[in-house]
């Protein structure tokens, strides 16, 4: 059984560890984080042996970063490649009951939780999170670092981009766009393109004000 270090002491890295050690995909030595005031804490039965800084010296494990955001996610993830880790130290999370045909593809560093299901022709690049009961159409392509809370459900050829974050129960629409770094609020309906870096909440879902939380144009 290969051996695997998880990056952050987090909610998501508990449902990797109880997953993993259900299915025996991998021997979970320890974790990683930087708070300092974990060092030597036990999480869930495995150890949090140091800080993210130590990635390096476990030469012989696979890594798993367990970051819910996929902003802090591609910000660590270039801090380990900066020590010299690359793409083949990454492993790939996937619970046993995630149904998936031969012509999809999920990239390393990818988490798939419970009862997620890819239909026909799903692209999912690396490092990208995928809680329960997600569920992805024909030909949906998901850039790397993009984040799924439970229960979204794409169309089919929807576009997500680098990074972006889709709420808890919100859908898109077939054939529409996600941009990068965007945020689709919980239970939203997304049925035209979200624009890079936008925040879109509602049903049908449109642009939200960060500062003032109003949607944009509203009086």
């Amino acid at each position: 059984m290969s051996e695997l270090i998880l990056i952050a002491a987090s909610g998501l890295a508990r449902e990797v560890l109880a997953m993993v050690r259900s299915s025996g995909q991998y021997d979970v030595v320890g974790l990683l984080d930087d708070d300092r005031e974990m060092a030597g804490v036990t999480v869930d039965g495995a150890p949090v042996l140091g800080t993210i800084d130590e990635a390096a010296k476990y030469t012989h494990a696979f890594v798993l970063v367990c970051i819910g955001s996929g902003r802090a996610r591609e910000a660590v993830v270039d801090r380990l490649t900066a020590m010299g880790l690359n793409e083949a130290r990454y492993a790939t999370a996937i619970d046993p009951s995630v149904q998936y045909p031969e012509d999809c593809r999920i990239g390393r560093g990818s988490i798939l939780l419970r009862n997620v299901t890819l239909t026909a022709a799903v692209t999912l690049g690396s490092h990208v999170v995928v809680m329960p009961s997600v569920t992805f159409t024909h030909d949906d392509d998901v850039a790397d670092f993009a984040t799924f809370a439970a229960g979204v459900s794409l169309g089919g050829g929807v576009r997500v981009g680098r990074a972006a974050y889709l709420g808890m129960n919100s859908s898109v629409r077939e054939r529409v766009s996600v941009g990068a770094y965007a945020t689709v609020g919980m239970g939203a309906a997304v049925l035209s393109n979200v624009p890079d870096g936008e925040t879109w909440v509602g049903v049908p879902a449109r642009e939200i004000d960060k500062d003032s939380f109003l949607f944009k144009g509203a009086p």
